[in-house]
């Protein structure tokens, strides 16, 4: 089946939601989550997979361990691309992103260095620049207030030096277009835009080498 959007019902399960984060609320309205909401997802995926890969949905259920909010549920549902790309759905719309969130020790090291070469530094600026100019915006993630060490504090490009993690990110509020094939139109539009920075991580970072714990 093709994805033809998110009908009205996949917000309003969410606003309510956002009102009653709870089991019972959760349990009372499952089913009009698996059809309103998961079932289109899965069907976007489906759609996407011959040009960016599998997808995967993330559990709804929020990891409360560590957490003073105890509420048991997002309030959003997120599926990631095996290409690297996000894709989300809430009460405020839906939100797209593409990109390294959380750069892994031995990561972060690899884009340091990238980015202070002259090359390699240069081109990514003008990847940010290219990427901005069609629609999606950059964002730096977890970014330290002042330079790394072993890196001066006038380095031409210190802003982008102090990131953790780089995104490509665009969000688009709830409208009509959400409940039809627009929805994809506008996010293989932002897949597309943002791939070269997709790239560029990809060329100067790379996946971590790192045991996962």
């Amino acid at each position: 089946m093709t994805f033809k959007g998110w009908p009205t019902e996949a917000l309003d399960f969410y606003e309510h939601l956002e009102a009653d984060n709870s089991k019972t609320f959760w349990q009372a309205h499952k089913e009009q989550y698996d059809e309103a909401v998961r079932a289109p997802m899965e069907q976007l995926l489906a759609d996407l997979e011959p040009e960016f890969g599998p997808g995967k949905i993330f559990r709804p259920n929020r990891d409360v361990r560590f957490s003073a909010d105890k509420s048991p549920y997002k309030t959003h549902i997120g599926a990631h691309l095996e290409g690297g790309g996000y894709i989300q759905l809430s009460a405020d719309g839906l939100a797209c992103g593409n990109g390294m969130y959380v750069l892994a020790p031995d990561q972060l090291e690899r884009y340091r260095v990238a980015v202070a070469e002259d090359v390699a530094g240069a081109e990514l600026e003008r990847v940010i620049a290219r990427v901005e100019k069609d629609g999606p915006q950059v964002f730096g993630r977890d970014s330290l207030k002042s330079a790394p060490r072993g890196y001066p504090k006038d380095h031409p490009r210190i802003e982008l030096l102090r990131h953790k993690g780089l995104v490509a990110w665009q969000e688009w509020e709830p409208a009509k277009w959400l409940g039809t094939r627009a929805a994809y139109t506008r996010i293989t539009a932002f897949l597309h835009a943002s791939q070269p920075l997709r790239d560029w991580l990809d060329g100067h970072v790379g996946p971590s080498e790192l045991p996962t714990r």
